[in-house]
């Protein structure tokens, strides 16, 4: 048995914003992927994924919702038979490596589920929103739904609002000098106290107003620019959310890239912003000259996304 893969996700605008209303913009990002398997193989790993799919599974039982039913037997036998996610994903580097598993859990043993076929229609999109995020509620005490929606439809995904989404086309990748990549922290990232934190600033008022006034403009703007391919315009709107992020979010952003995220500001050479909860894991960059920021950041390990 090798079920489908699911790939990783990247939210390239709107982390936390959507938390609180604002847009977002998530692209799958086919580097990484994982796929429920049962084989032979009986690897410390293998291992440690199926007991991780029983504690899943004791979590989908007590789940109280008509949104949803599973084959909850079949899921328990294979289990025990030894199924385990194998996946590439990285654990808490902000990519989806929960939403994937949530994804392919869905696929395989939900009754009557929606499928990627059909006409997907935004009530159908924020019901699939709404059953992914009591799944993956398991994993991070409260999720959006977002990552398994994306990893499941493997299509970009335009978040208008809480209640207001739809698949989104974005604009073919170009052969220019211009890149979107990733920046590995070399650290795990955990969502929850992110999470936390993030809740208590919003107590302060002038942080809510920077979060519903510079951040929601900038944030909104750059999928505007991204999704319309104004790249100059882009960039111009991208150096301003890094600065608001690293002005609001500095303990999202691991201390020893403090610098360099302000190098960037100075330099024009490149912007970074948080790709998912922050604290570790990847950071995400933006650069109109990808050859000369791998020389800047040399001495860091860089992943490209995509290609202005």
């Amino acid at each position: 048995m090798k079920g489908p893969l699911f790939y990783a996700k990247i939210l390239l605008f709107g982390e936390y914003g959507i938390i609180k209303d604002s847009k977002g913009l998530a692209i799958p990002y086919n580097c990484y992927k994982g796929a429920l398997k049962k084989d032979e193989n009986n690897s410390i790993e293998a291992k440690k994924s199926t007991i991780s799919l029983e504690k899943f599974y004791n979590y989908l039982i007590g789940l109280d919702t008509e949104m949803v039913v599973f084959r909850l037997e079949e899921l328990k036998a294979d289990i025990e038979e030894g199924m385990y996610f194998d996946s590439s994903i990285p654990q808490g580097y902000g990519v989806g490596s929960s939403g994937a598993l949530v994804a392919s859990i869905y696929d395989k043993y939900a009754l009557d589920k929606i499928t990627v076929l059909e006409n997907l229609t935004r009530d159908k999109l924020l019901k699939l929103k709404e059953i992914f995020s009591l799944m993956e509620s398991f994993f991070h005490g409260k999720s959006s739904g977002l990552d398994p929606l994306n990893s499941y439809l493997s299509i970009p995904i335009l978040i208008n609002s809480k209640d207001n989404l739809e698949a989104t086309g974005i604009p073919s990748q170009k052969e220019g000098k211009g890149a979107v990549f990733l920046l590995d922290s070399e650290t795990i990232g955990e969502t929850e106290p992110m999470v936390t934190i993030f809740m208590n600033k919003m107590k302060n008022e002038g942080f809510r107003k920077m979060l519903n006034e510079d951040f929601a403009r900038h944030t909104d703007a750059c999928i505007d620019d991204f999704l319309h391919g104004n790249v100059k315009s882009l960039f111009g709107n991208v150096k301003q959310l890094s600065k608001v992020v690293l002005d609001n979010f500095k303990p999202m952003i691991p201390e020893s890239f403090h610098a360099i995220w302000q190098n960037g500001l100075d330099s024009n050479d490149y912007y970074l912003k948080l790709c998912g909860s922050g604290g570790g894991g990847y950071i995400l960059g933006f650069t109109e000259d990808y050859d000369k920021t791998k020389t800047i950041l040399k001495d860091y390990k860089l992943e490209l996304v995509y290609r202005f």
